[in-house]
């Protein structure tokens, strides 16, 4: 039998699997219970950004959507759907958009060269640089201006989370959820905030 495409992922799994039980014998039968996450993490799908690694939360710790450029579209179910789980299911406290410099997505979406259905769901991107090209032309550095685009990305897109009303539906019904925007430096490692925090309805007047 021909050796399987995908064993050198298998070993990886057996040596991780058999590191966590050595740490700690009883991880894996506490991580069959009810998860009880208290972040949602709605990153870009980039394998250079895992959203575990990055907070240093273990399995079982941050529920995770993930697309191409972190955006949330009012009409992406898969999203939606995500969210509502989170948000009345499991009752997360914090919802943490994240976006990254380098963003290929912003990228593509700022150049206007992105493939087929890419194209399409990039377009509230492209939206983003239509609202800010004033802010966005007056920066002659073309890797500063494509960061500040990153940035503008995630503010917008919690934005869109704070509008959902799903969000607005447990704002109402007194449910403690904050929305944080925050963005990823592939460079360094770091984590930064952006300035937009937003814990209730009256945050969006």
């Amino acid at each position: 039998m021909p050796e399987h495409v995908l064993q050198q992922l298998f070993e990886n799994n057996k040596r991780w699997a058999e590191k966590v039980t050595k740490e700690d014998p009883a991880f894996f039968q506490n991580l069959c219970q009810q998860q009880t996450p208290e972040y949602l993490w709605i990153g870009c799908s980039d394998s250079r950004v895992p959203a575990n690694q990055i907070m240093g939360l273990a399995p079982g710790e941050v529920f995770v959507h993930r697309n191409v450029a972190n955006v949330v579209s009012l009409t992406d179910f898969n999203c939606l759907a995500v969210l509502q789980y989170a948000v009345e299911v499991l009752k997360v406290k914090h919802i943490i958009v994240t976006g990254h410099y380098g963003c290929g997505g912003v990228i593509a979406a700022y150049e206007g060269n992105a493939p087929g259905l890419v194209d399409h769901w990039l377009e509230p991107v492209r939206y983003v640089c239509r609202q800010h090209a004033d802010e966005l032309n007056a920066i002659v550095d073309r890797d500063e201006r494509l960061r500040r685009l990153c940035e503008l990305n995630v503010e917008a897109q919690a934005r869109n989370v704070a509008h959902t009303r799903i969000v607005q539906r447990a704002w109402s019904n007194g449910q403690q959820l904050t929305i944080h925007g925050l963005i990823y430096s592939l460079s360094n490692g770091l984590v930064k905030a952006l300035d937009v925090r937003l814990a209730g309805i009256k945050a969006l007047s």
